[in-house]
């Protein structure tokens, strides 16, 4: 019990809050208008944190309100959540007591609340007549009742009891909530474990409440189970204060539905015949006319059947209610209220009330294998809290269609499981429309989801059933039979936009809910399961376009995708439904949707090697796409392993010259350069390509991409020009061949840019990528991988010339979006964060720097092991971390260890051990050993001279790096003259004010970023 402080402080003036939870808002209302009767101004606040907030902060809320907060206390206001005791005791205890001057609490329940509570010092309610409700309302408020109402106020608060009895106004104020309406019949009990709806019941009240006199008719309309008889349940039992009669009537049957409003004469104390049919005319007329009650509420539930019942919807001042599976009452004069399933939310927290046992993780999962759908939650939530099984082992049984019907616990006021009300639905429509059983029959062998219809249209006639031929031959049958569906809540049906050539029907994208698939499914016969699964497998591979390199095709291919298991294409032996897989397979690797790719390849290689014989082309064209998708992932390891033996049986099989086994040596030579093998990477890419160009010759797409495979181990190596020279020529032919936007010419581009870059040509990079970056954008979308990869060049290009808010910018928001598109392990994510570490270290945030270099260095060394020249590159970026900190000592050991690394990896020569040497003869130079320093900063300066030219910048920073040593060295003049020199050619090749020049003009020590390259 809240306890009765009745006598508790006042609080002070200003508008009045009122914070209660939904399910008590007919106390709210009934308080609001106590409060205004003594000229106080209210304002009606429902309680409603997300779950994500905090109850402490939800409480601090309300004082940002400008006067007193009066809070409506039950078990309902404290259940919100579900919150624990302790939060709430810890919530009120920190905020209640320190502001006692605005808080006030009422209490209207009989359970036990927080213990804590009692600090609001709530004045009882619950249990009191209205007139002594009010008295302790406006004690604990400190309100002296106006004079006016004074003399009155106990026979105003008892007429607030009975208004309407006896003068049935329109204006009368709510009822004392504790008093029933005069009339009341045939409600159900109210659902204690009802949840959220709240933005829905306050759609319909204020429709019924806005409504025209005599229109106000609002019908629940929604899929059987979503929970419409429960919501409108709710209202009544919410709103009944602003009725004074409630009259429920089961009106499934005409007959059933005359029977139950004729009963509502006697309760009206109408004079009348016995015949129903007077009754009837009487009770009509009575409600028509708001005599002897003005203020009535009919809710006509389960009225599937508006043809036949429309006419016995009462009409007059009062509303109905009606619930249905029907949308068709919004041809009869009622507003349409859609229910749909509850948001994920509403269903966890309903899910916990139901079975205490599941934790919200496991709620989550069976709201997800469930739909949402609420009769379907309420009955295996409830099965599971009376049962030991793990959720995760349940859901299971879910999946594979196992029977559970028999375990679900139904409630008492509807003892039919969900199973069974889909099989009454599917038999009335079998009844009513059975082409449009037959359309649905044929949709629940698409995925759930948005199911496109429209591409019946690509398929031949003579490929279809009899059944479903004429039902795509007559458009008006075909338009009759998803309006049927739609009408009775069973799909959701979303005519496109298109052309007028379009012919009717082919326009529909519909959706259905999972239970309704299971359903349709549980009731077909094997034989006409395989019939439908055959046509929809026929009707995907007709909508395949056969171009999945063609980014202007990706939407067609992306609606394709979400059906192939469903429709079983997955297993078909059917070479026609084979290619059209491997062709979606080749549309998820270029569109960065690796995981769904891979999910397809793994049940595709469970079932085409018991249908196709060994060493099938098919096998092998699905064994080029899936490691074509782990390769994307990163799991270089596995891709080596698979393509290995792919291009050794396909060697000893077909020969060298084969196409299949160029491919798998193609395949090869990518896992060999991500896996840091550089010299084998060569030789095998040099051969491939060679190979190509004399099968192919040397304009042919393949061999444009053996091509650009050759510029890329070219700039792995080091060698920039090389490698500008053959993505040039790439870029050239396929500008000719393909057209400027083609994925493939931008790709040649960013890599072109990458070369300019990297040869220190930076403004022309920068010319060349900011244009492709934004075409990128505009071809792909800003969240493919090829995008993204553009875009850290464009970054590079930035910084490299100096623009460095600008990269900065874009390297914060490209990071978050790999990591949300692609997550933390994908390789191009790594490569992103390196670089925003390196540039936070410089320009920004040491501590983010190092945490994002400690992350990448870890799974670098995880994924690709110690010797990987990546591992080096990283660990020689955390070293410059931990110098910036001032850690030196260890700073010096990882710089060290990058350059033995880099060294063992790549060779003494390689441009990355070059850049490891710059930073390890400064650590030298800092740890007090400068001739160390000096002959470092010499031997790499003239091997970049050598492998980079003389006016590369790391060519540079090693000069103005050796000039440093020498001066340490106390020799000035070799030093001053090899500074000059190393200046005069920064501001020829940079520019004078370039941040590079400016930063060795200023003598500060240079040092080296590692960049991982894309590979």
């Amino acid at each position: 019990m809240a306890g009765g402080r009745n006598t508790a402080s006042a609080v002070g003036s200003g508008p009045v809050t009122v914070s209660f939870a939904g399910y008590n808002r007919a106390w709210a209302s009934w308080i609001a208008s106590r409060l205004e009767k003594h000229g106080r101004q209210v304002v009606l606040q429902r309680w409603d944190i997300t779950p994500d907030s905090s109850v402490e902060q939800g409480l601090r809320d309300l004082l940002l309100s400008e006067g007193p907060v009066l809070i409506v206390l039950s078990e309902w206001y404290f259940r919100l959540g579900p919150r624990s005791q302790q939060e709430w005791n810890s919530a009120l205890r920190a905020v209640i007591p320190p502001n006692s001057d605005r808080f006030a609490a009422v209490s209207v329940t009989s359970a036990a609340l927080p213990t804590a509570s009692v600090a609001l010092g709530a004045a009882e309610l619950w249990g009191l007549g209205a007139a002594e409700a009010e008295r302790r309302l406006l004690s604990r408020l400190g309100i002296t009742p106006a004079r006016s109402a004074a003399g009155s106020s106990s026979a105003s608060a008892s007429a607030a009891g009975s208004a309407g009895t006896d003068t049935p106004g329109a204006g009368a104020g709510p009822r004392f909530p504790l008093e029933p309406p005069a009339v009341w019949g045939g409600v159900p009990r109210r659902n204690t474990r009802f949840t959220g709806r709240e933005e829905l019941i306050a759609e319909l009240h204020q429709q019924l409440q806005q409504a025209e006199p005599g229109a106000a008719v609002a019908t629940l309309h929604g899929l059987s189970g979503v929970g419409k008889t429960h919501i409108a349940a709710e209202y009544v039992y919410r709103f009944a204060p602003e009725y004074d009669v409630v009259w429920w009537v089961r009106a499934a049957e005409r007959g059933t539905l005359r029977e139950k409003l004729a009963a509502l004469a006697p309760a009206l104390r109408l004079t009348t015949g016995r015949e129903y049919g007077e009754r009837l005319r009487a009770v009509h007329d009575a409600l028509r006319r708001g005599d002897p009650y003005f203020r009535w509420l009919i809710v006509l539930d389960g009225a599937d059947r508006p043809d036949e019942i429309h006419d016995l919807v009462p009409a007059g001042p009062g509303h109905v209610l009606i619930t249905s599976q029907n949308r068709e009452w919004g041809e009869y004069n009622s507003a349409l209220i859609e229910v749909p399933v509850y948001d994920r939310v509403e269903s966890v927290a309903f899910i916990r009330r139901r079975a205490p046992r599941i934790d919200e993780p496991d709620a989550n999962k069976l709201a997800e294998a469930l739909g949402d759908l609420a009769l379907a939650l309420d009955q295996n939530a409830g099965s599971l809290n009376d049962s030991t099984m793990p959720v995760d082992e349940y859901i299971e049984l879910l999946r594979h269609g196992a029977d559970v019907e028999s375990g679900l616990k139904v409630a008492a006021d509807f003892q039919m499981t969900y199973y069974t009300a889909f099989s009454i639905l599917l038999n009335r429509l079998r009844e009513d429309k059975p082409e449009a059983v037959d359309l649905l029959r044929l949709c629940v062998f698409f995925a759930p989801g948005p199911i496109p219809v429209r591409l019946l249209r690509d398929l031949p006639i003579r490929d279809m059933p009899e059944q479903l031929a004429g039902l795509i031959e007559d458009p008006l049958l075909w338009n009759s039979a998803i309006s049927k569906l739609a009408q009775w809540s069973v799909i959701q049906s979303d005519p496109q936009e298109v052309g007028t050539e379009e012919p009717p029907g082919s326009t529909e994208i519909v959706q259905m809910h999972r239970l309704v698939y299971q359903a349709v499914r549980s009731d077909m016969p094997d034989d006409e399961q395989n019939v439908y699964s055959r046509v929809v497998r026929k009707i995907l591979a007709a909508a395949d376009p056969g171009r999945p390199n063609d980014t202007r095709l990706w939407p067609r291919y992306a609606e394709i995708v979400p059906h192939l298991a469903a429709s079983g294409a997955l297993e078909s032996t059917n070479p026609e439904i084979q290619g059209m897989v491997l062709n979606c397979l080749r549309y998820l690797y270029l569109s960065g949707e690796y995981t769904t790719g891979l999910r397809v390849a793994e049940i595709a290689g469970e079932h085409w090697p018991r249908v196709l014989e060994a060493g099938h082309p098919r096998l092998w064209d699905l064994v080029h796409h899936r490691s074509n998708l782990l390769r994307a992932t990163g799991d270089y390891t596995t891709t080596e392993r698979i393509d290995r033996d792919a291009y050794e049986t396909l060697l000893a099989d077909r020969g060298a010259r084969d196409l299949l086994t160029l491919r798998a040596a193609a395949n090869l030579a990518s896992d060999l350069r991500n896996l840091g093998r550089y010299p084998e990477t060569l030789a095998l890419s040099e051969s491939v390509r060679d190979a190509y160009v004399e099968l192919l010759g040397d304009r042919d797409p393949v061999t444009l991409m053996a091509q650009n495979n050759m510029a890329l181990i070219h700039r792995l190596l080091g060698r920039f020009q090389d490698a500008l020279d053959l993505d040039r020529d790439t870029m050239e032919i396929r500008r000719e061949l393909l057209r400027d936007r083609n994925n493939w010419t931008l790709s040649s581009e960013n890599s072109y840019a990458h070369d300019l870059r990297l040869l220190g040509r930076y403004e022309q990079a920068l010319s060349v990528q900011e244009r492709n970056s934004e075409v990128h954008r505009t071809v792909l979308g800003p969240d493919n991988p090829q995008t993204l990869r553009a875009e850290h060049n464009l970054a590079q290009c930035y910084h490299r010339s100096g623009e460095r808010n600008r990269a900065a910018h874009l390297l914060a928001r490209l990071l978050e979006r790999c990591e949300r598109v692609r997550g933390d392990y994908d390789p191009l994510s790594l490569r992103v964060a390196l670089t925003l570490s390196s540039f936070e270290r410089e320009h920004g945030d040491l501590d983010r720097a190092r945490d994002l270099a400690e992350r990448v260095l870890g799974r670098y060394r995880s994924r690709l092991g110690e010797r990987h020249p990546y591992t080096a590159g990283a660990l020689g970026c955390h070293g410059l971390i931990l110098r910036a900190s001032g850690e030196r000592q260890q700073s010096q050991i990882e710089i060290e260890d990058a350059l033995d690394g880099m060294t063992r990896a790549v060779g003494p020569h390689h441009y990355w051990t070059l850049g490891c040497a710059v930073n390890a003869a400064a650590a030298r130079n800092l740890a007090g050993d400068p001739d160390g320093a000096a002959e470092l900063s010499r031997t790499t300066g003239d091997r970049a001279a050598a492998e980079l030219g003389k006016h590369h910048p790391l060519t540079l920073s090693c000069r103005i790096a050796l000039a440093a040593d020498l001066r340490n060295l106390r020799r000035r003049q070799e030093a001053d003259k090899i500074e000059e020199e190393a200046l005069d050619a920064l501001a020829n090749t940079l520019g004078p004010q370039h941040p590079h020049t400016v930063a060795a003009r200023s003598r500060t020590r240079p040092y080296w970023d590692f960049e991982p390259f894309s590979s």
